[in-house]
């Protein structure tokens, strides 16, 4: 692990509960400076609450934060000055105009030089809008604000969630290119994010959370070239012998489940998905769906558990009653698979 002084964020043994739910159970967080570092986990993983805690809204119960290579307790208000936030949804006086928003906002903080707030306007693209009122914005123009109040001190650490809320494809892109640019000045671009095909053309860095716990962390090029794998979807009833099969080939674990079939994840190069499909078809069992790669779903789903529930729930597949004896779902996740990501 590295030196917690040698990085621009490390969390040790963070801990926090709300009442008897416990939201983190010891979460060791190392994030290098001058990095995009993309932070994933399914609904009710601890993503939100970790973003509290590293910006002062919430007190941990036990464990340690480092900010910028300082310890970063209670009261360290001045400490913030450093580093910028979004978490949740941005707040602003909607009869104000965006530009007078971020002025407000701007004297609350650390000095910023009055050209400050036309650089960021223009920076996110709501110059044109700059003078109209926040009540008029729509969620994407809001968010680009939001993102514009993160930046007003020229923080050296910056913690977004979920930045792309609210955005089209356009402001997707132009977004991502915005964050890589931050990056390359040295800046550090924290990023709370579900949208799993822009984290992997986005950041450098992935830290993979589940049930309050980090259980994989590092750069995207060794996640993803250590976790090969081929999923194989088999009639539920031969679950148990293809698994016995599959395990002759390599380490093999149990996904999520339909009422008819069950995924099987088998730790083995991409190109051996033949390999595994005729172990199978030799044992009398024939594969309903394949799928190989070092994609990062497919990494997060073996992580987290895949179509294990979250404390939001799972959907359904079409016609299957839960729950008792009502009326079936009129909805189904792809392939029958009933997968959530949050």
């Amino acid at each position: 692990m590295t030196p917690p002084g040698a990085l621009a964020l490390a969390t040790r043994g963070l801990r926090k509960s709300y009442g008897k739910r416990l939201a983190l159970d010891g979460l060791d967080l190392s994030v290098p400076s001058g990095v995009v570092y993309g932070f994933l986990g399914p609904n009710g993983a601890g993503k939100t609450t970790t973003m509290r805690l590293l910006t002062g809204l919430l007190h941990p119960d036990a464990g340690s934060i480092e900010l910028l290579g300082a310890a970063f307790r209670r009261g360290d208000r001045k400490r913030l000055f450093e580093v910028g936030a979004l978490v949740e949804n941005p707040s602003f006086y909607p009869y104000l105009s965006g530009r007078r928003n971020l002025e407000v906002l701007a004297a609350a903080g650390a000095a910023v030089p009055p050209r400050r707030v036309a650089e960021l306007l223009d920076l996110v693209g709501l110059s044109e809008r700059a003078r109209d009122k926040v009540s008029g914005y729509s969620l994407g123009m809001k968010q680009r604000l939001g993102i514009a109040g993160a930046l007003l001190s020229d923080p050296k650490l910056l913690l977004l969630d979920e930045p792309a809320n609210g955005l089209d494809p356009a402001g997707i892109v132009a977004m991502r290119e915005m964050l890589r640019r931050l990056a390359a000045t040295g800046k550090t671009i924290f990023v709370s994010s579900h949208l799993l095909a822009e984290v992997r053309v986005l950041a450098d860095v992935v830290g993979i959370i589940a049930a309050g716990k980090l259980v994989r962390e590092g750069t995207l090029e060794s996640l993803l070239s250590d976790q090969g794998v081929v999923r194989v979807r088999v009639p539920r009833a031969e679950a148990a012998t293809a698994r016995t099969v599959l395990e002759r080939i390599a380490t093999t674990n149990a996904g999520s489940d339909t009422d008819a079939d069950a995924w099987l994840s088998v730790h083995v190069e991409p190109n051996r998905a033949g390999a595994v499909n005729r172990a199978l078809a030799d044992a009398g069992i024939y594969a309903t769906a394949l799928e190989s790669g070092t994609d990062l779903e497919l990494l997060f789903l073996q992580l987290t558990g895949g179509g294990a529930a979250s404390s939001e729930g799972t959907f359904g597949t079409a016609g299957v009653t839960t729950g008792g004896t009502g009326s079936g779902s009129s909805g189904a996740a792809s392939g029958g698979a009933s997968e959530t990501l949050e």
